[in-house]
């Protein structure tokens, strides 16, 4: 890619400085002479200011407009995966909370020139801003001593600002420490949080933060802006290099810019870095090879297809790469049904023109079919001896997929008792009127007991908690989900059902009362217990100890006549007029 960098497209909506300005702008914060050894591009890019955030315009909106009013909170979480800002932005934070310069002497967020602190909170030596990991520094005493501090007034500064990173990793006493701080902050007290893992964060923390998810940059805006920063340093990388190093860093500035920094050394020479050369340094399949392995898949021809995989992997390629390039395939096609012509692929036309003809080629409930064998593919791979032969096996998968009726095939040929000969497939035999329609679990029931026979303990437990069962039959299940459910547990329903009954199950969350088997055997046991509670020498003895709970109501056998036994007295449950 060599177009000229053009900083009126920022995507920011404000201009953006050339790589000469970053670099005198980071001289100038950092306070001494450029450095003689190689700065990696992911620092040198870094942003400085709130302009040069690239795709968290909303975020930047929002504490623009808190700035603007005074409306600014005293504690931010920042959160998001890898490499999509957090720390950058929490330092840029620090700065504008603290920002000052003859004739500006308030918040702001428009930081150039820089304020009077903001070299040193820069180079992390300012006094009234204390960046720290909570990874390293987890114990409830370390953040007793930094909160002992809390109280006591800036030095210079306007604010105290306490910059926690991967926050989540404090522990419950430090959290409980800290809390009592963010109820009643003193004024001069800031917080700024990071973290990648949102949902370890109490959520009576939390729910004193001003939370801010920052988002993944998509992969054409990304692509977009590594090929200015590969203009800027007077590399020359194709579309294709782009889209793959994009494609690769998913969504994460920093790794993209850490990728482009090792590209840019396969091409000294001032060559053209191309998608060969990124797919080579990054151990990837050719796409337009995958392409070819998926159509001879699809067409049935598995000799083909296995040796096209094969071949690829022999080049390098990493078999679980290839399975998650695949996967994005079967993505791909599954949107270009859904959006048609409004959705465009980022990199070669040929990417695009391909994989539009093979979302005409199936039909949706195939797309999702296919999706689903990858998927499952993918995580067996992960745990296969061999990933090569893992890899062999999924591919084997989508051949014997691509020979089945689709989805809609079948119901057309059930609608019309069998019949196929107006799909273009042989005419099925007529079933005997007594045979079974399906050899398989029929009912939730069945489900549980097909879990309990293949001891898994944990699905058949949260099956029994979480699952709110509304209609089974083979193949097909609708349900509900308590609030708490596990969030994969009913991908891991489908695969044990898919597993164990060679059936693709088609299991949809749908708005249903149904009770859970938990919630029904509370309900049934608390009206056993309601019963017991009536009769007269349970309630007597309720009454003549003080404390004593119903833990267990059973159905006694009578004793038989001429049974001697007199330690076992018999209730009967029923209700005594």
């Amino acid at each position: 890619m060599t177009e000229t960098p053009d900083h009126s497209a920022d995507p920011t909506g404000e201009s953006a400085r050339d790589d000469a300005t970053f670099s005198m702008f980071d001289q100038a914060e950092m306070g001494h002479a450029p450095a003689e050894g190689y700065q990696v591009l992911a620092r040198k890019y870094r942003p400085r200011l709130f302009s040069d955030l690239i795709g968290q315009e909303a975020m930047v909106r929002t504490l623009r407009n808190a700035f603007e009013t005074g409306r600014v909170a005293h504690a931010f979480m920042l959160t998001g995966v890898r490499g999509v800002g957090k720390t950058t932005t929490a330092r840029l934070l620090a700065r504008a909370l603290n920002y000052t310069r003859e004739g500006a002497d308030a918040p702001s967020l428009e930081l150039d020139p820089p304020g009077a602190f903001c070299a040193a909170i820069m180079r992390g030596n300012h006094p009234d801003v204390l960046e720290l990991d909570a990874a390293s520094r987890t114990g409830v005493a370390d953040m007793r001593d930094l909160l002992d501090g809390a109280r006591y007034a800036p030095n210079s500064a306007r604010y105290k600002v306490y910059i926690i990173d991967e926050v989540h990793m404090l522990s419950t006493a430090s959290f409980n420490a800290l809390l009592k701080t963010l109820e009643e902050p003193p004024p001069h007290v800031k917080f700024i949080f990071a973290t990648t893992e949102i949902r370890k964060v109490p959520i009576t923390v939390l729910s004193r933060c001003q939370r801010f998810d920052l988002k993944r940059l998509d992969t054409a805006a990304l692509a977009s802006h590594l090929g200015r920063v590969a203009q800027s340093e007077a590399a020359t990388i194709s579309d294709e290099g782009l889209a793959l190093i994009s494609r690769a860093a998913e969504g994460s500035v920093r790794d993209g810019l850490s990728i482009l920094d090792q590209a840019i050394l396969q091409a000294l020479d001032g060559s053209v870095i191309g998608g060969d050369m990124v797919r080579d340094m990054l151990g990837l399949g050719d796409r337009l090879r995958l392409l070819d392995a998926f159509e001879l898949a699809l067409a049935g021809k598995a000799t083909a297809a296995i040796e096209e995989v094969a071949d690829q992997v022999r080049a390098g390629a990493d078999p679980l790469i290839i399975l998650k390039d695949m996967l994005e395939i079967a993505a791909d096609i599954a949107t270009v049904q859904a959006a048609s012509e409004d959705y465009v692929l980022p990199g070669p036309a040929d990417w695009t023109n391909r994989t539009k003809a093979l979302a005409g080629a199936v039909s949706p409930a195939q797309a999702q079919r296919y999706w689903q064998i990858l998927l499952s593919g993918y995580r067996d791979t992960q745990t296969a001896p061999e990933a090569e032969t893992a890899l062999r096996m999924v591919i084997l998968r989508l051949v014997a997929a691509a020979g089945l009726p689709s989805p809609e095939e079948a119901l057309k040929m059930l609608s019309q008792g069998g019949a196929t000969g107006d799909v273009g497939k042989p005419e099925a035999q007529p079933a005997p009127v007594d045979a079974p329609v399906a050899q398989g679990p029929q009912s939730f029931e069945q489900i549980l007991d097909l879990l309990s026979a293949h001891k898994e303990v944990r699905l058949w437990g949260e099956a029994r908690q979480y699952i709110r069962p509304e209609q089974v039959s083979f193949g097909r299940f609708l349900c509900a989900l308590t609030e708490n459910a596990p969030t994969d547990l009913l991908r891991r329903m489908t695969d044990f059902l898919d597993n164990q009954t060679g059936t693709d199950w088609d299991i949809r969350v749908i708005a249903s009362e149904a009770e859970t088997v938990r919630e029904t055997a509370a309900r049934v046991q608390e009206k056993a217990f309601e019963e017991a509670r009536q009769l007269p020498e349970i309630a007597a003895a309720l009454q003549a100890l003080p404390g004593a709970e119903i833990v267990q109501v059973e159905d006694i056998v009578p004793l038989e006549a001429g049974d001697k036994s007199d330690n076992v007295i018999p209730i009967d449950r029923r209700k005594r007029g």
